[in-house]
């Protein structure tokens, strides 16, 4: 057979590979059977004593409304013990703010007409990651609507939320920020690449190795097309404005990727960086911050404005029995000042076991960790998010509540 009859012979060894596995994927889809790529997790239900303290009003309030038939139904275990889903405290929320309307914002503290879109992008660096997957999941404990990026290539926010995509790209759609930055025919609408996840209200674009590839070809346009990184940012900026009307904030977990990296902090209203008290982890973090400058620098001679809402510093992984890390903090205190939250997250086994299950511990009971360390790192966690939920309300010009309700709840768990 002559050989421009026989197609396999022109092709290379890569097109003859992707065709076969395009031909697999076509019959794999036509038996109803594709890859999974999520554990399909499930959240646990809490108990009443645990939606008293989110909803910040007495078990014996929610009890009576349970028996009284007001708001959803609970499940009854035994001896009667009732336990809620998230999304039947987000019933509770709507229920509470009807029923107590001057309380609304309080129970329902989605952002109102008039009040911007607040997005916080998460600084590569100590335990943002992890930073990253305890605010996302704290906002919509509390009932904000929430979309968190993963801008990892390596998806290590996205595993945490049972998400794992072990390849470069994928047959049927992109599957990260990739889609909706992208540079050509492969651009998708920004809703098409956001996942649900197992926390009612929050939802979740994961990190892929497609990122690899916007960074491979923003690296090339900047070489050969004169594309410059606001260039590539402003896409960031454009892609939220497409959903913007769906959610109140938008955390994104920031990767190691320069065009990536520039269209978080330019899409950004606030930045938060996270710090371990150790004198190598400040002097990295420091660096850091050249880099933040740099960024921020290139979009101010673009012709675009950067005013952020908040650059805050988050001390992580904070051991407060050691004296040298102590000393640090203190250290920090004075050089940052009020750009320093209050709060620190701890060194906790609690929150290592938590990580090491691929869960974080509002997924888990105290008896799976040990009931101890489970109050106290819950404790420095939600400390660490009420600081940042009264930032929020600070920008929306609402009276700030959630520090002193955790300062109430770590009374209670202390005594």
């Amino acid at each position: 057979m002559p050989r421009s009859e026989n197609p396999s012979q022109m092709e290379t060894t890569s097109e003859r590979i992707e065709r076969r596995t395009d031909e697999l994927w076509d019959r794999l889809r036509e038996r109803g059977v594709e890859p999974d790529f999520r554990d399909h997790r499930t959240l646990r239900s809490f108990s009443l004593g645990e939606v008293a303290e989110i909803l910040g009003v007495s078990g014996s309030y929610l009890r009576q409304l349970s028996i009284d038939g007001l708001g959803p139904t609970p499940e009854l275990g035994t001896a009667g013990r009732r336990s809620y889903t998230l999304r039947q405290i987000n019933e509770l929320r709507a229920y509470l703010a009807s029923a107590r309307p001057k309380e609304a914002l309080k129970f329902c503290p989605r952002r109102r007409e008039g009040e911007k879109l607040q997005i916080i992008s998460v600084a590569a660096g100590s335990a943002s990651t992890t930073t990253s997957f305890y605010l996302a999941q704290g906002l919509a404990l509390q009932g904000y609507r929430v979309l968190a990026i993963d801008l990892d290539l390596k998806g290590s926010l996205s595993k945490m939320f049972g998400y794992c995509f072990p390849t470069l790209c994928f047959p049927d759609r992109p599957r990260s920020m990739y889609g909706a930055l992208s540079y050509d025919d492969n651009r998708v609408s920004m809703s098409s690449v956001i996942e649900s996840t197992h926390f009612d209200g929050l939802n979740l674009v994961p990190g892929t190795m497609e990122l690899e590839i916007f960074e491979r070809e923003s690296w090339k346009r900047f070489h050969n097309e004169d594309l410059k990184l606001p260039d590539a940012s402003i896409g960031m900026v454009d892609a939220l404005k497409e959903v913007e009307q769906g959610y109140d904030v938008v955390v994104i977990h920031c990767g190691r990727g320069t065009f990536l990296t520039a269209g978080a902090y330019e899409a950004a209203t606030g930045v938060l960086m996270t710090v371990r008290p150790q004198w190598p982890e400040i002097a990295s973090m420091t660096l850091s911050l050249y880099s933040f400058s740099h960024f921020v620098s290139l979009i101010e001679k673009a012709g675009r404005s950067v005013n952020y809402d908040f650059t805050k510093y988050l001390v992580t992984r904070h051991d407060p029995r050691d004296v040298a890390q102590q000393e640090a903090v203190g250290l920090l205190r004075d050089w940052l000042g009020d750009d320093l939250l209050t709060a620190t997250v701890w060194e906790s086994d609690a929150i290592r076991q938590a990580w090491m299950k691929n869960r974080s511990l509002y997924e888990l009971s105290a008896g799976e960790v040990g009931r101890s360390a489970y109050e106290q790192a819950m404790e420095t966690l939600n400390s660490t998010n009420a600081e940042v939920m009264d930032l929020i309300s600070e920008v929306w010009g609402r009276p700030p509540m959630y520090v002193s309700r955790a300062s109430r709840t770590a009374g209670k768990a202390s005594s």
